[in-house]
């Protein structure tokens, strides 16, 4: 039987209500997310796909292609169907294959919502994400610009990618933030372990971007995640998934893929249940039973 995404229980995004196992768009795009996908009509499957199978939170940006994905999205799935929350993000720049940049610009991030706007097909983004911090433009600038942009009723949510927990904290001063999107996985952390208390705490959703892993992410090679797997019969990424969730009830992880059977898996595994010895041997649980930031509740 094919497992749907509600195996994986529910998140909240302001009011919006998803599954936890939501889907990231961004690798169906050409090689170094750049251009269209070779098999334009196997992706627009996979986007159906994602949508028979229950997922009901789309994360893209208008970096990914660049334009292309929004665009594909779009083709494949408007008019949306109620409760699908497509997120974006702007802030981004591309200069080619592989290549990306910052632009935190006030003027840049209007255009770049205003495109999202209409390659998307919709009057208001459910989720407009700042994809990245410009170096070179004060925060409260760029966080202001989605402030404003969010009044004129252009996005009904705010959501920060790649920060840190004091410029949550910022941002927070400025505009209600719903989301943080890092990257974060089994083997790669970075700085936002804090970042994900607090989100927890606050009722904020945090999505793992690269939660599968990707390049010096080796999730494959993780020792106890293969033991894990074989016990349950899965492959390790699954087990890299359902780790995520484990992890705090605040994850809502979107993992990507081009490939249809990746994707059923990717969704089947939030039907995966650990038990307290897989708990303790993936580190997230302390024996025997102190539970360190582990949320057993789906």
């Amino acid at each position: 039987m094919i497992s749907t995404a509600a195996t994986a229980g529910t998140a909240q995004i302001g009011d919006m209500t998803v599954y936890r196992m939501g889907f990231g768009a961004m690798r169906l795009t050409g090689s170094g997310i750049w251009g269209w996908p070779d098999d334009r009509d196997n992706a627009v499957r996979v986007l159906k796909r994602a949508l028979e199978l229950g997922v009901n939170f789309i994360d893209t940006a208008d970096a990914y292609g660049p334009e292309t994905n929004e665009e594909l999205i779009a083709q494949a799935l408007h008019p949306y169907p109620a409760g699908v929350v497509i997120a974006t993000k702007g802030g981004s720049t591309r200069s080619g294959p592989g290549a990306w940049g910052a632009d935190g610009r006030p003027e840049s991030l209007r255009a770049a919502c205003e495109g999202s706007l209409r390659r998307l097909r919709v009057d208001t983004i459910d989720l407009y994400q700042l994809h990245t911090v410009d170096p070179n433009v004060p925060f409260a600038e760029q966080v202001g610009t989605l402030r404003d942009l969010r009044n004129q009723g252009k996005i009904r949510y705010v959501g920060l990618s790649n920060v840190n927990l004091a410029q949550l904290r910022e941002a927070e001063r400025i505009v209600p933030i719903v989301s943080v999107q890092n990257r974060y996985n089994m083997v790669y952390r970075g700085d936002s372990e804090a970042v994900i208390d607090y989100c927890e705490r606050t009722g904020l959703a945090f999505l793992p971007w690269f939660p599968l892993g990707a390049g010096t992410d080796n999730i494959n090679d993780n020792t106890e995640a293969q033991v894990v797997a074989k016990k349950h019969g899965v492959r390790v990424p699954q087990i890299a998934l359902a780790w995520l969730l484990y992890r705090s009830k605040t994850m809502l992880p979107i993992p990507g893929t081009s490939s249809l059977q990746h994707l059923e898996e990717n969704v089947a595994a939030g039907g995966i249940r650990l038990d307290q010895e897989d708990l303790v041997r993936l580190g997230l649980l302390q024996p025997p039973s102190a539970h360190h930031g582990v949320h057993d509740e789906r």
